[in-house]
């Protein structure tokens, strides 16, 4: 019998021999310029991350439109203008034989009403959940519409090969554009778009051919997918068994597991008591899966001790483990999990103890937040910082210029 899988292991994706089966998945970092460059900051952060021992880093969502942006501060490819920036930042995230992949991003409706006056998407359909006052009601999107972005995904990919990034991964998760045109729930199209699973995965599957058509077979192309929407009439674990096959059989090259959208965000915070005792919220999802594909596999969420990352590898149900918020408060985390089996990367989750306050500050993001940018300025991170100054600070910036949902 072969020997069961171990953090230290290398693994070859698309080509690429990556050193460790350590991942650090994507988090909102909101550290782009004004016009969408990339900066300096993210070329601190993700070099920290990169000296801090991961295999491969995926970063935050990169907008491929620039009419079209999730928050205001994303990082935007969709021309030249700024390839000199890129190019800086990914030489920093690629630094001690680390590989960095730019994850690609429409928002689709999520995007707050500040930032996006006129949002579009597969149909009509309004967030729920009381959104309507963050986010307005999209526009229904046309064939050129849908051209457009297959376009812009082709395009944007190209020039970040160009700039020097190891590969991409596509956002079909968490209730963005493509995650819409998979949800029965979002997208009520009657068209060669909607309706049957096989018209609503189109979108995606186009997506995946025009890049992969652009770049060719030996530049890696990976996608984040739900395993679940988590919400009624919307996209099924049975779903997303079969567009992962899809996906599959067109050639991806690497899988990340995720659920859940603004309205029901199931990747914020697991319930069930075995999915807390093993630790990753997905595992049992991407166990099943496993009998169904090959495809190497990503599963984010809920991992803090080696044990328990360990036991996943070896179980054989992923190949990567993906890691996000903790190394936002122990930016050397992966190389402690790789010399150190009793290494734990808990820490006092954020929270006022008002539940209500909490929701209001958007507490799961802006603490984060805050500790990338400590990170991004050369500061160590801070795990002691008070919720209660967040929340201060938060609802201050809403007073000021009107209520927004944030990043998921």
């Amino acid at each position: 019998m072969s020997q069961p899988i171990s953090l230290n292991d290398p693994i070859e994706i698309c080509g690429l021999k990556i050193k460790n089966r350590l991942c650090k998945s994507a988090m909102s970092e909101q550290l782009g310029g004004r016009n969408g460059e990339a900066t300096k900051a993210l070329e601190t952060l993700y070099k920290t991350w990169a000296q801090g021992g991961f295999g491969l880093q995926i970063t935050g969502n990169v907008m491929i439109d620039a009419r079209h942006c999730g928050e205001p501060r994303n990082v935007i490819v969709e021309n030249r203008n700024h390839i000199e920036a890129l190019t800086r930042w990914a030489a920093a995230a690629q630094e001690n034989q680390t590989y960095c992949w730019v994850q690609l991003n429409h928002p689709g409706k999520q995007a707050p009403k500040h930032v996006d006056k006129q949002p579009i998407s597969p149909s009509a359909v309004p967030l729920g959940q009381g959104m309507d006052k963050i986010f307005n009601v999209p526009r229904v999107m046309t064939e050129d519409d849908i051209a457009d972005v297959i376009q812009r995904f082709t395009n944007a990919t190209l020039i970040c090969q160009e700039a020097g990034f190891s590969g991409i991964q596509i956002h079909g998760a968490h209730g963005y554009l493509i995650s819409q045109f998979l949800s029965s729930h979002h997208n009520r199209r009657t068209d060669r778009w909607g309706g049957s699973l096989e018209n609503r995965m189109r979108f995606v599957i186009e997506v995946y051919r025009a890049m992969r058509a652009a770049v060719g077979k030996t530049f890696p192309i990976g996608i984040k997918l739900n395993s679940a929407d988590f919400q009624r009439g919307g996209f099924t674990e049975q779903e997303s068994m079969t567009v992962v096959q899809t996906l599959e059989s067109e050639g991806i090259d690497l899988i990340e597991i995720s659920g859940g959208n603004y309205e029901a965000p199931a990747m914020m915070r697991p319930k069930k008591r075995s999915t807390i005792e093993r630790e990753a919220y997905f595992l049992e999802y991407a166990e099943t899966l496993r009998s169904h594909v090959q495809v190497p596999l990503v599963v984010t969420g809920g991992f803090r001790t080696a044990k328990a990352m360990s036991n996943a590898l070896a179980s054989g149900a992923l190949d990567m483990v993906g890691i996000a918020r903790p190394v936002s408060v122990f930016p050397n985390l992966a190389n402690q999990l790789l010399t150190n089996p009793a290494t734990n990367g808990s820490y006092a989750y954020p929270s006022t103890g008002i539940k209500f306050i909490d929701k209001i500050a958007v507490m799961d993001i802006n603490w984060h937040e805050h500790q990338l940018k400590l990170l991004s300025s050369g500061q160590p991170p801070n795990p002691s910082l008070s919720p209660w100054w967040i929340a201060w600070r938060s609802i201050r910036g809403i007073l000021k210029s009107g209520s927004q949902k944030r990043r998921a």
